[in-house]
């Protein structure tokens, strides 16, 4: 980032994340944490279809092509999908954090296009917890994993109880996520959207 604003600079008491015991081990596939999400979710036929796998320490890598119905100007990714997928990859660290967190705040640099058919290949990290603040960094390539920078951001996200949910979302929709009979796809399902 150029410039990162003071909401999402760690004060000096802010602590190094800690990987819990029981998250997916590095080169797991985490899926989808809500069947209908856009990001990662495979019931929605124009979403992103976003993979991330667990990395080492508290750090994800993730995936997703750019089709025709993530443009913006003719030939290229729209940068709210480009931000939506850093949001997404940012918001999968939670699941290795074991906490229910939501984005509090997202600034993005879009450094160059992004063209329609590429593989945006996206690596994020927490660098810093306080309290229930979760203090995270992602980055989007072009061309590989080691390839040009295309975009980047910086991150805050909030720890929440499930309450959060319940409380703000669609009745019918909370009901199906809570009734579902898999435990993991169940607590998955309250870990990303704000």
């Amino acid at each position: 980032m150029t410039a990162t604003s003071p909401a999402l600079t760690p004060p000096p008491s802010a602590i190094p994340p800690v990987r819990h015991p029981d998250a997916p081990a590095p080169g797991e596939l985490l899926g989808s944490h809500y069947e209908h999400c856009f990001g990662c979710g495979g019931g929605q036929s124009h979403g992103l279809h976003l993979e991330a796998r667990a990395g080492e320490g508290v750090t994800v890598t993730a995936e997703f092509t750019v089709t025709p119905d993530h443009q913006g100007a003719p030939g290229l990714a729209h940068g709210g999908v480009l931000a939506t997928a850093l949001d997404e990859t940012i918001g999968s660290l939670n699941w290795l954090l074991r906490v229910i967190a939501v984005t509090g705040r997202l600034e993005t640099d879009f450094a160059r296009p992004v063209p329609v058919g590429t593989v945006l290949h996206l690596e994020a990290e927490v660098t810093a917890v306080h309290g229930r603040k979760i203090f995270s960094t992602a980055v989007g390539r072009i061309g590989g994993p080691d390839g040009p920078v295309a975009v980047r951001a910086d991150a805050l996200f909030i720890e929440v109880k499930v309450d959060h949910f319940i409380d703000n979302g669609r009745p019918e929709e909370i009901q199906a996520a809570m009734s579902d009979p898999d435990q993991v796809r169940r607590a998955r399902a309250f870990e990303v959207n704000p």
